[in-house]
């Protein structure tokens, strides 16, 4: 069901983050561009490949070049979530060549991070496309970001979990050891979420068996498997299987392309990667200009 209010709030998000990293890059001018460049010369510019990957962004960069002059005409060639190769032409350009000198590296910069997150969530996620447990992407994003880190892992394929402290009650062992135990935490996040007529899922951590035992019998709806081992993994969710209670269960920590099918393959539902937006490798992109 669709919220508006969120989806407002989420947009809006966009739309001044945009704003701020253009304010941010030109402050009182490009004074480069305004000593170099007659104001009037038009002229276009084309953004391409220069590594393969998933491109992701391609919406944002309209934006910010609509924000330095709403009078450009932007053509695009790629859309979100395609695969470029070295060369492929992702977008062009037509207008005054001032405005997107000025858009230039705002617009890469948002790209290029987005194709990056997108990129390597695609790799995570064709590494487990034989099985059912789906990439989930962490808060662990650029501070101020996050709506763009986010949107690029779904154009990579992955899924979002949280977006921030406000839409689902997870559960961590500060909370759990700040709160007295597992399910005394449980306990406490359901009489809230009562109290409040919240409909959110609540999620909790746990680091063992016995604590999986423990929150299992208090009935949330995830279960979070943090830094088990492949083989622990298999046995949670016999375990889980074997109790008849219906609960999804999600793998965390210590998770890379170089274990993530043996996770899948465990049978979790989930998988969140931390390092899909905190160690984001930028696809390598640039733009050229031509003169009219």
């Amino acid at each position: 069901m669709k919220n508006k209010a969120l989806d407002d709030f989420y947009e809006g998000c966009r739309a001044r983050a945009i704003m701020l990293a253009l304010e941010e890059d030109r402050y009182t001018g490009d004074i480069t561009t305004l000593a170099t460049i007659d104001p009037h010369q038009g002229g276009s510019a084309v953004i391409r490949a220069k590594e393969s990957g998933i491109i992701g962004g391609v919406g944002v960069a309209s934006q910010v070049f609509a924000g330095c002059d709403p009078g450009l005409s932007v053509v695009l060639h790629r859309r979100d979530g395609e695969t470029v190769s070295v060369g492929d032409l992702i977008l062009e350009l037509t207008g005054k060549l001032a405005p997107i000198l000025v858009g230039e590296r705002t617009a890469l910069n948002f790209l290029q991070r987005m194709s990056g997150i997108a990129t390597r969530t695609r790799a995570y996620v064709d590494k487990i496309s034989h099985t059912g447990a789906k990439i989930l992407d962490t808060r662990k994003t650029a501070p101020g970001l996050r709506y763009f880190d986010k949107e690029a892992v779904r154009i990579g394929g992955g899924e979002n979990h949280r977006f921030g402290l406000f839409d689902m009650i997870l559960i961590k062992d500060n909370h759990i050891d700040a709160s007295g135990g597992i399910a005394q935490a449980i306990g406490n996040a359901k009489i809230y979420r009562k109290k409040h007529g919240l409909k959110v899922k609540i999620e909790t951590e746990v680091r063992s068996l016995e604590e999986l035992s423990e929150a299992l019998s208090c009935m949330p709806d995830i279960v979070l498997l943090d830094n088990f081992t492949p083989a622990l993994l298999k046995k949670a969710v016999l375990q889980v299987r074997n109790s008849g209670i219906r609960v999804l269960l999600e793998a965390s920590g210590n998770i890379g392309l170089h274990n993530v099918i043996a996770v899948a393959e465990s049978g979790v539902d989930y998988i969140s990667v931390g390092e899909l937006t905190h160690s984001v490798k930028a696809l390598d992109l640039s733009m050229t200009i031509k003169l009219d």
